[in-house]
């Protein structure tokens, strides 16, 4: 892939190939309108808690939460019948749902392994050896970026900056963010994942959260205030 600059190379080019990417949906068993999906009586009450936050004329603004709720039940992907449950829920037209569920790429629209690898190259992590991690997880998985271990435990992702640059290089799993990685300490977590007794997440070499190596200098008391209002209990007692 050519940068546009005088011909030059780019620095690296992966082939864009996630679960994220396809912008058209394709029939696929168990990913057709006709699929049945529902979500359960446990994320019925966590929708009606969801929808308490808005205006009853906007609650459409709840359709992020709604296909995040949807997509977990389902076990990390989003099938169309499930994007179409969320749109009867909102009374939105099922396109302004798809328009969501494209644009933003924590959602996936294919299935995936179960623990979803996403392995971050952006600038900070690039310049600590964010490929190098990139690498370790290809070999140690066995796949490419863009593809699951056969035993459908794993999916892997190249993606953009996952906010944690203080403690690049970092990768997030599901939810957690391993950070402070060596190729050595990457191998290690994914490890542990496979022996189903993952490590504990944040920094892998030893420091306390972001905290330099001088440790925390500075906001030594805790703080003052004023403090935000208590909005549950605000609207508990209105």
């Amino acid at each position: 892939r050519m940068c546009g600059l005088g011909g030059r190379k780019s620095l690296h080019s992966s082939v864009v190939s996630r679960a994220d990417a396809v912008n058209s949906h394709r029939d696929s068993e168990g990913n057709t309108m006709e699929t049945p999906f529902d979500f359960s009586d446990e994320n019925y009450g966590k929708i009606r808690e969801i929808l308490r936050k808005y205006p009853t004329n906007y609650k459409a603004s709840g359709v992020i939460p709604l296909l995040d709720l949807a997509q977990r039940q389902c076990g990390g992907w989003l099938p169309l019948a499930a994007m179409n449950k969320v749109a009867r829920l909102l009374e939105m037209a099922p396109m302004r749902v798809y328009e969501v569920a494209t644009f933003y790429t924590m959602f996936n629209r294919e299935k995936i392994g179960k623990y979803n690898v996403q392995v971050c190259t952006t600038t900070p992590c690039m310049i600590r050896g964010g490929y190098e991690i990139l690498k370790a997880c290809e070999e140690t998985l066995g796949i490419s970026v863009g593809s699951d271990t056969k035993d459908g435990m794993f999916h892997l992702m190249e993606v953009e900056c996952l906010g944690a640059c203080v403690n690049a290089p970092m990768i997030q799993i599901n939810d957690d963010f391993y950070e402070d990685l060596t190729p050595e300490t990457t191998v290690k977590v994914l490890e542990s994942f496979k022996a189903g007794k993952p490590l504990p997440y944040g920094p892998q070499n030893g420091r306390k959260t972001c905290e330099g190596i001088q440790g925390k200098t500075s906001l030594l008391e805790p703080p003052r205030g004023p403090f935000a209002p208590n909005l549950e209990k605000e609207d508990a007692s209105a």
